[in-house]
């Protein structure tokens, strides 16, 4: 029967104290679990020699006489040193997927042996998940309710989620416990909706601030008047000055994109001056003398 060194398999020294005996399981348990591994197969035989060593390593009496023996265990004279332990029992590693060197070793797991971090056992969180979430500019001003479709597992799926008023692009949303799921009973990860800003239509973002092109009748930009301009909070009138040039900008203060828990930036309206692509001779007429 071929000896294990548990130490080789943890990837610590035989003077590695209980704490680095405990991080490097923990290291290895979740590298290996069959759960986040691709070949489940071979991730769950690898994960069993982690868990069988550290149920050796990180008991002080199991590893006192695991250290005393060595790996002449099974030599004559030794059963004797070994404190009376039964080295012929065993069979097959039947208890909980332990090697027959382990049952030979112990003598079995007995009733009051600590119980191990099997595979069916082994408590790991769930991993936390992340997902866009488009929002267009009128729904992160106003929060509320957000279905969503996500696939997981290969599956669509359909989800709501309560968007807080003034959410920032960029920021995260989190919904605890709706992540990947939990092994041996551990809680579930969660589930980051990160804020993505749609493409509006009719207006361009810049950081915080939102610009809009604004329609301006040639006459209404030469002489002066007045123009209607939709923003997000509404339609409001605007002033525009005798002599507006094409793209020249006017700032409407705070009706842009949040840009803190209780700001936000500016919306500044850009002039469009409409000229006139057809002109009747009388128009053309007045433009000449102009």
């Amino acid at each position: 029967m071929q000896y294990k060194d548990y130490y080789a398999t943890l990837g610590v020294t035989k003077t590695a104290t209980q704490d680095e005996i405990r991080k490097a399981f923990r290291k290895l348990a979740r590298q290996h679990h069959p759960d986040v591994s691709k070949d489940k197969k071979g991730a769950e035989a690898k994960f069993k020699e982690i868990n069988e060593a550290n149920e050796v390593l990180s008991d002080e009496a199991k590893r006192k006489r695991y250290d005393e023996l060595g790996s002449d265990w099974d030599k004559p004279g030794h059963q004797q040193r070994g404190g009376g332990f039964d080295f012929n029992s065993g069979g097959g590693g039947g208890q909980g997927g332990f090697s027959d060197f382990f049952e030979s070793f112990f003598g079995g797991r007995g009733a009051g042996a600590k119980r191990g971090r099997g595979f069916d056992g082994f408590a790991q969180r769930g991993q936390d998940v992340e997902f866009d979430l488009p929002l267009t500019i009128e729904e992160i001003l106003s929060g509320g309710k957000k279905a969503f479709n996500i696939e997981r597992a290969g599956k669509p799926e359909t989800m709501s989620v309560t968007v807080p008023k003034g959410v920032r692009a960029g920021q995260k949303i989190r919904l605890t416990g709706q992540g990947g799921v939990g092994s041996g009973g551990a809680q579930n990860g969660d589930m980051y909706l990160k804020i993505k800003l749609a493409p509006h239509p009719g207006y361009r973002v810049d950081g915080s601030d939102l610009i809009h092109a604004f329609p301006v009748a040639i006459r209404t930009a030469v002489l002066g008047g007045e123009a209607e301009v939709e923003t997000p909070d509404g339609a409001v009138k605007l002033k525009v000055p005798a002599g507006t040039q094409p793209g020249q900008k006017f700032r409407l203060k705070g009706r842009g994109l949040p840009s803190g828990p209780d700001t936000r930036g500016d919306f500044f309206a850009e002039a469009k001056v409409a000229i006139p692509t057809t002109l009747t001779p009388e128009e053309r007429e007045i433009w000449e003398r102009l």
